[in-house]
C-alpha cells in the first residue's frame, strides 16, 4: 500500500515569515495540528513544518512574542518527504532515519500533497491486526477451568 492512500490530504500551508500567531490561527481555521512551510519564492516546495506542539514549547514555553515571532523560527527543518507512490514501508523507514514522526507527502510535480503521520501508519496496523486477532479467538482451544 502507498502512502497516498492513508495520509491525511488536507494541506495547510504558510510563508516562513508568517507570525506564529497567524499560523496558529490558520491550524484552528482549517482544524489541523501541523502547518506546511512552503519556500517564500512562492514554489510549493516544503522548506519547514509547523505543529502544535512547536508552537507551545518553542514559542510560548520559550516566552516569544506569537505576534512578532516568524514560523521560520520554530519550524522543523529539513523537511522529509516522499512521494506518494512510496509503500509505507519505506515511509517508516525514513521515519526512523531521521527520527520524525511526520513526512510530507508530495504530488508529481514536487507539491505537497499531504502529511503522513506516524499515527496514521498506527491506525493502519491496528486495523489489520484487528481480523488476525478474531481468527486467533476462533481457533484457540476453549479455556478449561478445574
Amino acid at each position: 500500500m502507498s502512502v497516498g492512500r492513508i495520509c491525511n490530504r488536507t494541506v495547510v500551508t504558510a510563508d516562513p515569515g508568517e507570525t506564529v500567531r497567524t499560523g496558529a490561527r490558520r491550524m484552528a481555521q482549517y482544524g489541523v495540528g501541523t502547518l506546511i512551510v512552503v519556500a517564500a519564492d512562492g514554489e510549493k516546495r516544503a522548506v519547514g513544518i509547523v505543529t502544535d506542539r512547536d508552537i507551545a514549547l518553542r514559542c510560548v514555553a520559550g516566552e516569544s512574542d506569537p505576534a512578532t515571532q516568524p514560523l521560520s523560527a520554530i519550524m522543523s527543518q529539513p523537511v522529509r518527504s516522499m512521494p506518494e507512490d512510496t509503500p509505507i514501508e519505506e515511509a517508516v523507514l525514513e521515519m526512523a532515519r531521521g527520527v520524525v514522526r511526520r513526512l510530507v507527502i508530495t504530488g508529481a510535480t514536487g507539491e505537497p500533497v499531504g502529511i503522513l503521520s506516524l499515527d496514521d501508519v498506527l491506525d493502519l496496523l491496528i486495523g489489520e491486526f484487528g481480523p488476525v486477532r478474531k481468527l486467533l479467538e476462533r481457533q484457540a482451544p476453549p479455556l478449561v477451568v478445574t
